[in-house]
């Protein structure tokens, strides 16, 4: 029998939001990477471009090590800067287990650093369902 697996929706991310008009803001996502949904983002400082907020400062991606938004939807910016949604701002409540990091964010204590960099935004990471 085949196993059918669904995709993660906007749903399973985000748990709460005030108000999408205030939250909500179109960025431009750095060409490299296909995006998720749930991609925890940071900003570059010097083209205003957002991309996977890594766990320490990355050379000529300075200022994207600090966490500022979290994509929902998915984008495949592999070949080319794409437009995309996020939850800029809160209040918010985000699923933890729906959050996407950096492959170089794998230690507790980088993840919650990321945590409380999306805090600071407004946007609370929760234990949820």
């Amino acid at each position: 029998m085949t196993t059918l697996t669904m995709a993660p929706t906007l749903g399973d991310l985000l748990k709460y939001e005030l108000n999408g008009n205030y939250s909500r803001e179109t960025v431009t996502l750095k060409a490299g990477t296909s995006y998720a949904l749930g991609s925890v983002l940071g900003r570059i400082t010097a083209s205003g471009k957002y991309r996977l907020s890594p766990a320490a400062l990355v050379a000529g991606d300075e200022g994207a090590e600090t966490v500022v938004a979290v994509l929902i939807e998915a984008v495949d910016a592999s070949t080319a800067d794409k437009y995309g949604l996020v939850i800029a701002r809160g209040p918010a409540i985000v699923s933890k287990v729906a959050l996407v990091f950096d492959p170089s964010v794998d230690q507790v204590a980088e993840i919650a650093a990321k945590y409380a960099d999306l805090s600071a935004a407004g946007i609370v990471p929760r234990d949820t369902a």
